[in-house]
């Protein structure tokens, strides 16, 4: 097998065809998933963490990557050939979810699909050092199109992977900026501009409003038709439904677990017809959430409190604790929303800034500001090392920040509240 260039210059930078020996293209009817799959199951052996240690060590961020590492990169090759193949790929990803399972439905790809773009930040690194910019930027952009298939099963979960994985292609940017050539660059931006569209908690909102009420509606109507005008059975039922669900709330204590279906009880009055109106006001509820979860930052921040303000006076008049549940979650996965869409505008504001100057910084808009992002050179210890971009965007206490690195040097964070301190061993 060997690598071939697309004709198609897009296609190219979003997936790094593959060809046959044969000299044919690569088949781009294929279903992602199943492309996707086959990757995982190419992944090498863990890294070491004797490796790990050394590349989040001072020397290991310093200095170019001994050759020992040559080996450790190309153990990935296979793997990430067949994601590349897949981001070629024309048609929708369907990663076969079994929605029929509920809350219990198993998601094996988020946590393989993560560790790629882990992986892909090494690869990275080795690639710029050793003069290859088409394998970074390929590997690079085939790990945001996983990214951004990711939320093809409807969940919040993987919306929420699928910005965790955005945000570590950013950084891999920024940390390595410098090292692009500004070709590169340009064809990582027009890279990014031909993703698939980003999976949006508004949307997972949406599909939750079917998926997670009408599953549960679904079992109490079936224990009705078991147990006809046999309530205290159905209810019995009930009990033992959620008892089986409970363990998919990670993090939660038993006693947690038990006071929250106590109190979904208590609001149903014990009967099976109050539980059932809980439901349903849970499914209206998330219809009129997804839809203040789709506007723009601006409006959402002052829809939001109106819309808060709302509920707890709805839940005053009748409590309803599968509401009260969702609210804090879902604002705050939007929360984190907001963040990627601010840390993939900087990167673009970023490459902008690099090939056109000042105009070129303007060019492109804060989506939680008025106007461009706010920006400034940053030194470090003395030493002009790159720039900064500031947005409006203030989530945890503190402006979201990213660090573009343009001179090598001592390892500095460059993002989070700690952006621009020195690098501890992480």
């Amino acid at each position: 097998m060997k690598t071939l260039k697309s004709i198609s210059l897009s296609l190219l930078i979003v997936a790094g065809a593959l060809a046959g020996a044969s000299g044919q293209p690569s088949p781009t009817n294929i279903n992602p998933a199943l492309l996707y799959y086959q990757a995982f199951l190419m992944a090498p052996e863990p890294l070491p963490q004797a490796e790990w240690d050394y590349l989040s060590s001072k020397e290991g961020r310093t200095r170019k990557l001994p050759d020992r590492f040559a080996s450790i990169v190309a153990g990935y090759d296979n793997q990430f050939k067949m994601v590349r193949l897949a981001a070629h790929s024309a048609v929708l990803c369907d990663w076969g979810a079994d929605e029929s399972a509920g809350p219990g439905m198993l998601l094996p790809q988020l946590a393989r699909a993560k560790a790629v773009v882990v992986a892909a930040r090494l690869r990275v690194v080795w690639e710029l050092q050793h003069g290859r910019q088409t394998d970074a930027r390929d590997d690079l952009l085939a790990s945001l199109t996983l990214a951004r298939n990711l939320p093809r099963d409807g969940t919040m979960i993987s919306v929420l992977v699928q910005i965790a994985m955005e945000a570590i292609a950013c950084n891999i940017v920024a940390e390595n900026f410098g090292q692009f050539s500004p070709e590169t660059l340009k064809e990582l931006a027009d890279g990014l501009e031909a993703l698939p569209a980003r999976g949006t908690v508004a949307s997972a909102i949406t599909a939750g409003a079917g998926r997670s009420s009408d599953w549960v509606l679904h079992k109490v109507l079936e224990l009705r038709k078991e147990y006809p005008g046999d309530d205290t059975k159905v209810m019995a039922g009930v009990r033992e439904l959620f008892a089986s669900m409970e363990g998919a709330e990670e993090g939660q204590t038993n006693q947690a677990r038990l006071s929250l279906r106590e109190q979904v009880l208590k609001a149903a009055g014990g009967t099976s017809d109050g539980l059932i109106n809980l439901l349903q006001v849970r499914k209206q509820f998330y219809q009129r959430f997804a839809v203040v979860a789709a506007l723009p930052y601006a409006e959402y921040e002052s829809r939001v409190k109106q819309f808060k303000a709302e509920i707890d006076v709805e839940l005053e008049k009748s409590p309803n604790p599968l509401v009260s549940l969702d609210l804090p979650a879902w604002d705050r996965s939007r929360e984190k929303e907001f963040k990627g869409q601010v840390f993939v505008a900087m990167v673009r504001a970023a490459v902008e800034y690099k090939l056109h100057g000042e105009p070129g910084l303007q060019s492109v808009t804060d989506p939680c500001g008025q106007g461009p992002f706010a920006f400034r050179r940053f030194v470090f210890k003395g030493v002009d090392r790159g720039f900064e971009l500031k947005s409006a965007f203030d989530a945890g206490g503190f402006k979201q920040v990213l660090i573009f690195v343009e001179k090598e040097g001592p390892p500095f964070l460059v993002d989070g509240p700690h952006a621009g301190q020195a690098r501890s061993k992480p």
